[in-house]
């Protein structure tokens, strides 16, 4: 008896000192936690938080709970430089963000020059939300990876659905911000015309949000005779522009990417209805079954962004059970070949990554406003309503020519 104590006592012990010795999986979420975007970037923020709960209650990873830390960016890329430097320090091996492309941009730029620099100390990013084609062209790098859809995804969902749905009109005009993703807005409603069928009858790109009155921007749509109105605009500079072309009697169709930012549709108010938007996720195009477990977890159904980020954390959730530490040193670089090999099953399809530039494949919603939906938005008697769901291989585009990513060595 007093050997099976002592052997007992002795197992016991050492897997002690094997969890003493575990390395957690450290994950930072540089966000936008305070000024304009608090709003986007707290959403963020919860699917990650989200998607980390269900990994620890699954077990966590390499013996120990996932740990999360969250920088706060304050919506600047010299900010998020500078956390993503305090986030190293803290030996943080995977970073998330989304909101902005311009500092998706510095983010995936200090990672690159990092990983060159720190070669067995390598960080993953996992854009949740930043489009700008240049993550996956130019800039395109192993270690980031991009959940969500593109410009030329969203526009070209756009026009499959509403074409089908006869609502595309033959002369389309195209408004946008003057920054990296309202530049990809454009040039995508520009190549699609010959799919779409349709004459871009004009195009502006404005500074962005800080117009006031967009009454001059919509006197000049009714004067092109547009029947659709693309555009990739989102906080103030959608709503406001909504509300000029409303007060004006302009009777055209909106064509959105951000229609649904919780506030939206509240402040369009019926302005809103008959109008479209392209999105990676509406909880309408589902079976429930996600919608109602992210409700029970966080007490909301996943609005605007939360849906689409909390898959991208199911994905590395399956990507991380394919690989195994034994609780030693995490090895960042295969959990990023382990991602690129990971597929997960969404409630709309399947995701992917691309290899050659770490872009996901993957369904875009397209969904248009109306009453009475079986999710409201806002509080109102308004929400979204799906027209369509493009598979991941239908919305996809070919790799850039930009990206010339270099692989780690075997």
């Amino acid at each position: 008896m007093k050997r099976l104590v002592w052997a007992t006592a002795t197992a016991v012990a050492a897997l002690s000192a094997t969890s003493a010795l575990a390395e957690p999986l450290k994950i930072g979420i540089i966000e936008s936690l305070s000024g304009a975007q608090t709003s986007t970037g707290r959403l963020y923020a919860n699917a990650v938080k989200y998607g980390v709960d269900r990994i620890n209650a699954a077990g966590g990873f390499n013996g120990e709970p996932v740990v999360v830390t969250e920088y706060d960016n304050a919506g600047g890329a010299p900010e998020a430089a500078d956390k993503f430097r305090k986030a190293v320090a803290d030996g943080v091996d995977v970073i998330f963000q989304g909101a902005s492309s311009a500092i998706a941009g510095q983010l995936t730029e200090d990672v690159r020059k990092h990983n060159i620099r720190n070669p067995g100390k390598e960080v993953i990013f996992i854009n949740l939300g930043a489009d700008a084609m240049e993550l996956t062209g130019a800039k395109c790098q192993f270690y980031h990876f991009r959940y969500t859809a593109t410009a030329p995804m969203r526009v070209n969902a756009l026009v499959s659905a509403m074409k089908e749905a006869g609502d595309l009109g033959k002369n389309v005009y195209s408004i946008n911000q003057n920054y990296s993703w309202g530049q990809d807005m454009q040039a995508a409603v520009a190549a699609a015309a010959g799919d779409g069928g349709y004459k871009v009858v004009g195009e502006v790109l404005h500074d962005v949000n800080k117009i006031q009155d967009f009454a001059p921007f919509v006197a000049r749509i009714k004067a092109a005779s547009a029947d659709t109105v693309f555009t990739g605009n989102w906080s103030n500079d959608l709503l406001l522009l909504m509300k000029a072309a409303g007060d004006a009697g302009l009777d055209v169709t909106f064509a959105t990417a951000f229609l649904d930012q919780p506030g939206n549709i509240a402040n369009a108010g019926k302005t809103a209805l008959g109008h479209y938007i392209a999105n990676n996720y509406d909880n309408a195009a589902t079976d429930g079954k996600f919608a109602e477990a992210f409700k029970t977890a966080t007490g909301h159904y996943p609005i605007f962004v939360e849906g689409h980020s909390a898959f991208a954390l199911g994905a590395l959730q399956q990507a991380l059970g394919t690989v195994n530490f034994n609780g030693g040193e995490i090895d960042v670089t295969k959990i990023a070949l382990a991602l690129e090999n990971t597929t997960y099953e969404t409630p709309l399809g399947p995701i992917s990554v691309r290899k050659e530039d770490h872009q996901t494949i993957r369904p875009v919603v397209v969904s248009k406003v109306v009453e009475k939906p079986k999710y409201p938005a806002d509080g109102t008697d308004m929400g979204f309503q799906t027209v369509k769901v493009i598979a991941g291989d239908a919305a996809i585009y070919p790799v850039q020519e930009s990206c010339r990513m270099e692989r780690p060595k075997q």
